[in-house]
């Protein structure tokens, strides 16, 4: 095969085997491709778009590089002697500009030198499957380029924004989260339609960098559906005195842009109201992106999430060979979930290619655990909220029993120092029978980094009795450990 030097970039016409092909260039291919090279596979990534994906250029770090600088100004305000240092609006060009550096000015060829650096050749086009171990990718030269796996390929194309089905919603060019991390200015009216993460973090950032946001959340279930409820009740509190317009039960109905297609936006909603905007932003879910991955030629329904076992191997096509990792097997919808089950993956395709027995204890049972029940979560608003394990709603749901403790973090010392007038909650749920905690919610300002330590207490399964002897620094918000276990214990013997 003809390459074009380091990026390893097949020429149209060729077709060569490898022992890996991994569909998707984003955090999850970059990590399997990572650890099936390091075991000594040969390994080719296939990427249509930037290398780096979605996370990179149109998520992760674009996103909070726009909410690092609201969250900070947020917690300034209310620290004496910077109260009137901050007081004024973000520098927009700035932040925006700062915004443009993480994100590599949309350009991977940092990625790229990365990639070549761990011996992993990179295709550049749309790739598909074409039946067992058969890669077929269209190159943007108008050729094609067959790839032959000898013992597995890897799907990890992710996912893309769910929108609903609207007359004339594409004549209407909405924002997804792509135009929301890129926009070149803040818009004067912004509506968000949706109350989940994306939701409500773009609410927060373009907010606070100028733009009149109306949030339209369908049904009255309040936002962060899937989070405790006073999560979203907070987050919306905060939202609100910001000035954001944050209105449950509104569905919208229909969507058009007035004076053709460069007018404002008319938002219909179902009680007959409208609300008119520059720009709308949909955040309605996302949708596995495999409508066009060629499924159908292993057996597979084009559209669908990808069902896999706790190695991460695909369930229903035989002979061993497939996997997925990441967004698109549906399991935990974030970049670090992602990348776990990533270097799960490439460890699992090289231990096989070895003919090596997979370890239960390593790529097992506790695998699914950790993968499903300790998935960690922040959300960059003000409050932050950060969570992991079960909630209330989902132990109800499960029937599992749950002690349920709250906590003020406006109470302790280091919540005080932090900033004036701190107001914060944490909600810890503990297995009474087996005395460890499976569940953790915070919400507060700098909660964020309080979520390893929750982290570690679920997925470690330690029990409480043994919490007790890892003291927390004074004074810190990390106190909260010892209140939370104080206030359980005097529980148990009301």
């Amino acid at each position: 095969m003809q390459t074009d030097g380091m990026t390893g970039q097949a020429m149209s016409g060729t077709s060569r085997e490898y022992d890996v092909v991994v569909i998707g260039g984003g955090p999850v291919g970059e990590n399997v491709a990572d650890r099936t090279s390091a075991a000594g596979l040969a390994t080719v990534l296939v990427e249509g778009e930037l290398l780096g994906g979605e996370c990179s250029f149109w998520a992760c770090e674009p996103s909070k590089a726009l909410l690092r600088p609201v969250v900070a100004g947020a917690d300034a305000r209310r620290i004496p002697g910077l109260k009137g240092a901050v007081g004024g609006p973000l520098d927009v060009a700035e932040v925006l500009a700062h915004r443009d550096r993480l994100s590599a000015n949309w350009k991977d060829d940092d990625q790229v030198e990365w990639l070549d650096s761990v011996s992993v050749d990179l295709v550049r086009g749309h790739g598909r499957l074409d039946g067992p171990r058969q890669v077929v990718v269209d190159t943007p030269d108008g050729g094609t380029v067959r790839l032959t796996a000898r013992h597995a390929v890897v799907v990890a194309t992710g996912t893309t924004t769910r929108l609903p089905g609207l007359p004339g919603l594409a004549e209407v060019r909405p924002w997804t989260n792509r135009e929301a991390t890129s926009a070149r200015e803040a818009p004067g009216r912004l509506v968000v339609v949706g109350g989940g993460v994306v939701a409500v973090e773009m609410a927060t950032a373009w907010q606070a960098l100028g733009s009149e946001v109306t949030m339209l959340v369908r049904g009255s279930g309040g936002l962060l559906p899937r989070m405790e409820p006073f999560a979203g009740e907070m987050v919306g509190g905060a939202l609100r005195d910001a000035g954001v317009d944050v209105r449950l039960g509104a569905s919208v109905t229909a969507v058009a842009r007035d004076d053709g297609r460069d007018g404002p936006v008319r938002v219909t909603l179902a009680d007959g109201g409208t609300v008119v905007a520059d720009e709308i932003l949909f955040a309605t879910g996302r949708a596995p992106r495999t409508a066009d991955l060629g499924l159908e030629t292993v057996g597979l329904t084009p559209g669908d999430w990808l069902t896999v076992d706790d190695t991460f191997l695909v369930t229903a096509v035989a002979g061993g060979w497939l996997y997925a990792a990441g967004d698109v097997n549906h399991r935990a919808l974030m970049t670090h979930q992602g990348k776990y089950q990533a270097r799960i993956a490439g460890a699992v395709i090289g231990a096989r290619a070895k003919g090596e027995p997979v370890d239960d204890r390593r790529w097992g049972a506790h695998v699914a655990t950790a993968d499903t029940e300790a998935v960690p979560q922040v959300v960059f608003t003000d409050p932050e909220v950060a969570s992991v394990g079960l909630t209330t709603r989902e132990a109800e749901a499960t029937g599992r029993r749950v002690d349920v403790v709250d906590y003020d973090l406006g109470r302790l010392a280091g919540a005080v120092q932090y900033v004036e007038d701190y107001r914060g909650k944490a909600r810890v749920l503990i297995d009474p029978d087996r005395g460890t905690v499976v569940g953790v919610t915070f919400v507060g300002p700098g909660v964020q980094e309080l979520l390893y330590s929750a982290t570690v207490a679920v997925t470690g399964e330690i029990p409480v009795d043994r919490l007790w002897h890892a003291v927390p620094a004074f004074p810190t918000i990390s106190e909260v450990w010892l209140r939370v276990l104080e206030t359980y214990r005097d529980m148990r013997k009301a």
